[in-house]
């Protein structure tokens, strides 16, 4: 894409008032990641990461519990563990 002066400005106008790179692409005409790049080239300020995080100071999620192995059928433990029956040659 070739950055004329008016969008640059469209860009930096966008930006200042909040809108997403996804949106200030579509708006624009033009894919997220040029919005990115160019913004990064202009030393834009960067934006929130789009992840939610916890507040400070708030309560952590609670522990998941440790997976649990599923259980070993005794029976088919021991058909692998046992050799298969000889053959009357």
């Amino acid at each position: 894409m070739d950055w004329t002066p008016e969008a640059i400005e469209a860009l930096r106008g966008y930006w200042a008032e909040g809108h997403s790179t996804a949106e200030i692409g579509r708006r624009m005409g033009i894919s997220k990641n040029a919005v990115v790049g160019k913004a990064h080239r202009l030393n834009l300020p960067p934006r929130p990461s789009p992840i939610r995080r916890e507040a400070t100071g708030a309560q952590p999620e609670a522990p998941r519990p440790a997976p649990v192995a599923a259980p070993v059928v005794a029976e088919a433990a021991t058909a692998i563990a046992a050799p298969p029956p000889a053959q009357p040659a």
